[in-house]
């Protein structure tokens, strides 16, 4: 077996141990990218020479973390000081900005290897990228963390870096049959990512385990983090939520939820149906005033300048149509609905519900449908998809567990907990 099929916490105990070195895990990740990037398009930057000599600096050296010495995989919506930083826009061709994001900061002071930018959709929005599902090239791989899905998922990086504002770590790991993870609302700080929604932006992890992104999220977030352990669970306490939307999930999405429910409750967990306050029927019109009052303004010089090279240009016209009292009524709405979901969670662990409507949507010309991901989002709430279920076409489907604001290692705990009695 090739190094880069080792989870992270497997190559990081073999790099500290000397068994091997960060030089061989970023060869045998290049050595897949060589070979599968032609067909999946994952990457908008990468240079090997680059990723190699960081490789060997971090041999050089005593390990900083348990990322030392791994490859990551950074989106190119979040700002790297020593390669492009494009935004998926022809606008920002060739930009360099002076600085690292934050979070890109956080892995380089842990000794991970950055490896590269990955493939997002125009500005993080709806105009998909050049990205190919690499389990079938036919297919959507999500969006618009679409790069950083499909090198994980592919095997060219064992980690990476989304951001999502909607679903965008969510359903393309979803989509990709990896796990997502979307903690909380600015657990990772987001200082260097291209703006989108300031009340929505998160940055997410995406990785083929779920303890393999909940090391990275404890180094990035805890000075504790070479003792980590996600705390132990024994019968989760499981709320079953449909969601308003469910009539968008497709009969396989519905069947298989319905069935995860049942099999949960036979391993142990206390599962029960829930359903959310009332003032909920608000929430969808609230969030997305928010979104569209933000999204139009947060892009104000690249439409004063470039508009006619925007591909979602005539969204952002119709999104301009949100006033500024619209506004402010609907974040009241929104701050509501996350107090009446905190006392919601106080019967709960997490929820279930799903990654998205059904398995990635044939074609590359829609990123899919984040209906399941935007409540969480917005709700500010950390989220999990893991791979437990095939769809009609054999492509993978997600289960979602979202846990309370703040909680982010108890809803880790539970989704490995919940894919250890899925899978």
């Amino acid at each position: 077996m090739t190094t880069n099929r080792y989870s992270i916490t497997e190559a990081a105990a073999l790099i500290a141990s000397g068994k091997v070195t960060a030089v061989r895990l970023a060869e045998d990740c290049l050595a897949r990218v060589a070979v599968r990037e032609e067909a999946v398009h994952a990457w908008a930057y990468i240079d090997p020479q680059q990723v190699l000599a960081d490789a060997r600096a971090r041999d050089a050296e005593s390990p900083r973390s348990p990322l030392h010495g791994i490859p990551v995989a950074i989106k190119d919506i979040i700002d790297t000081d020593d390669m492009p930083t494009e935004y998926g826009s022809p606008i920002y061709a060739g930009y360099r900005p002076r600085a690292d994001a934050a979070c890109v900061a956080l892995l380089r002071n842990a000794g991970a290897v950055i490896m590269g930018k990955t493939v997002t959709a125009e500005f993080a929005m709806s105009h998909p990228g050049k990205t190919c599902n690499p389990l079938d090239t036919a297919h959507t791989p999500g969006g618009s963390s679409s790069g950083s899905a499909a090198a994980v998922a592919d095997h060219m990086a064992p980690l990476a870096l989304g951001t999502q504002t909607g679903g965008s770590v969510l359903r393309p790991a979803a989509f990709c049959g990896i796990v997502g993870f979307k903690p909380t609302f600015d657990a990772i700080n987001p200082v260097g990512v291209k703006p989108n929604t300031k009340s929505y932006d998160t940055v997410g992890l995406m990785g083929r385990s779920v303890g393999d992104v909940a090391l990275a999220f404890a180094v990035m977030t805890r000075s504790d983090a070479a003792a980590f352990a996600l705390p132990p669970i024994d019968k989760p306490r499981i709320g079953f939520y449909r969601t308003l939307s469910w009539a968008k999930a497709d009969a396989a999405t519905q069947a298989a939820l319905e069935d995860a429910a049942s099999r949960l409750a036979a391993a142990g967990a206390r599962v029960t149906e829930v359903t959310l306050p009332a003032k909920f029927s608000e929430f969808a019109d609230a969030r997305n005033k928010v979104g569209h009052y933000e999204t139009s303004r947060a892009l104000a010089w690249e439409r004063r300048n470039f508009e006619e090279q925007i591909a979602v240009r005539e969204k952002l016209r119709r999104a301009d149509a949100v006033t500024f009292e619209q506004y402010m009524a609907a974040q009241k709405v929104l701050d509501e609905c996350r107090r009446l979901v905190d006392v919601t969670f106080a019967d709960f662990d997490v929820l279930l519900v799903p990654s998205a409507p059904g398995e990635a949507p044939r074609g590359l010309t829609t990123t899919g449908d984040a209906t399941f991901n935007q409540t969480w989002t917005a709700l500010h709430t950390p989220a999990v998809t893991v791979p437990v279920f095939k769809g009609p076409a054999g492509l993978p489907m997600g289960a979602q567990f979202v846990g309370p604001r703040g909680s982010d290692y108890l809803t880790l705990a539970c989704a490995e907990w919940g894919f250890r009695a899925l899978a």
